[in-house]
């Protein structure tokens, strides 16, 4: 494998982290302005999905994409918990 290869790799599990964050960013948006447990439901497997993905990128190079979407989504959960 060469280097680029391995570059682009990197680049998409921190993509695909930062879009599994957005997604939550998405659903609690969508839970604060639609309270319902299915909304709440959808947000809680948002979280599941975007702490996955957060996991699967903290190998990447690029650590400090990796800690904000990290980051992001910590601060999700927090307003999710008070919903």
């Amino acid at each position: 494998m060469t280097r680029h290869d391995s570059s682009l790799q990197t680049q998409n599990v921190i993509s695909t982290a930062q879009n599994a964050v957005e997604d939550v960013q998405n659903a609690t948006a969508q839970a604060q302005s639609h309270p319902s447990e299915e909304t709440r439901e959808n947000a809680q497997n948002a979280v599941v999905q975007a702490e996955r993905a957060i996991a699967q990128a903290q190998d990447a190079e690029n650590q400090a994409a990796v800690d904000q979407a990290e980051e992001a989504l910590n601060q999700e959960k927090s307003v999710l918990q008070d919903l």
